[in-house]
């Protein structure tokens, strides 16, 4: 893809580097001069030092030809007119940062893409690695749903059970459903069924519709979440 990347800060650095080392071509434009020379000398990709919110500048990084642009800056204000501009261009994929809760319906409004508050969302999920130590990583669907993933213990009740079995017997809820399992044995993810056997030190993605708590991280052999 042609990816424009508007702020090299703590979250726009990290995205180009994910981003260039995919193999993306990549534009950055960044207003201050000693960032902008740092990335340049450090990631392959082009570096306009200049001012993202000017039609001139997104002319200069090629945006008539951009797949997507990423506001990334530390101004919600300089965002919203980096997606104004975008969607001048008609740019397909269009997505910005948003640090302030209260702007989140003007970006709404615009039609892009958001990241909420992405150190609120660091903060989460630090707090959460403190209190819940069983998932090893989480995402929120609304309100109370979870994905996480999990690994399963030799004590585990649902080691040795195939998912049917543990349908039958009650150790799953209908409202829990493993998305993919991780044996150890092979490389990669697979999609269970009825017969897949679940099996100790299996890495498990699963799905809550009411959240990953201590009830059900304890049919995965996990205790410790009961104690912190």
């Amino acid at each position: 893809m042609y990816i424009i990347i508007v702020g090299a800060g703590d979250i726009g650095t990290p995205l180009i580097e994910i981003a260039t080392r995919s193999g993306n071509e990549v534009v950055v434009i960044e207003r201050d001069a000693q960032r902008a020379d740092l990335i340049a000398s450090e990631y392959d990709c082009l570096v306009l030092n200049a001012d993202a919110t000017t039609k001139e500048t997104l002319v200069d990084a090629g945006i008539e030809r951009a797949d997507g642009i990423i506001s990334t800056t530390e101004q919600d204000a300089t965002n919203v007119m980096v997606c104004l501009l975008a969607k001048e261009f008609e740019v397909l994929s269009i997505t910005s940062v948003v640090h302030n809760t209260e702007h989140m319906n003007l970006f709404r409004q615009i039609g892009v893409n958001t990241i909420e508050n992405p150190q609120q969302l660091i903060a989460g999920h630090l707090y959460r690695a403190v209190a819940r130590p069983a998932i090893v990583d989480y995402m929120r669907i609304g309100e109370q749903a979870e994905v996480f993933e999990i690994t399963v213990t030799e004590d585990a009740p649902i080691a040795g059970k195939t998912l049917t079995e543990a349908g039958q017997e009650n150790i799953l809820s209908d409202n829990v459903l493993i998305v993919a399992i991780e044996h150890e044995s092979e490389d990669r993810p697979q999609t269970p069924r009825g017969d897949t056997q679940i099996k100790p030190n299996d890495l498990l993605t699963v799905y809550s519709a009411s959240g990953a708590d201590p009830e059900l991280t304890d049919i995965f052999g996990h205790y410790e979440d009961r104690t912190v």
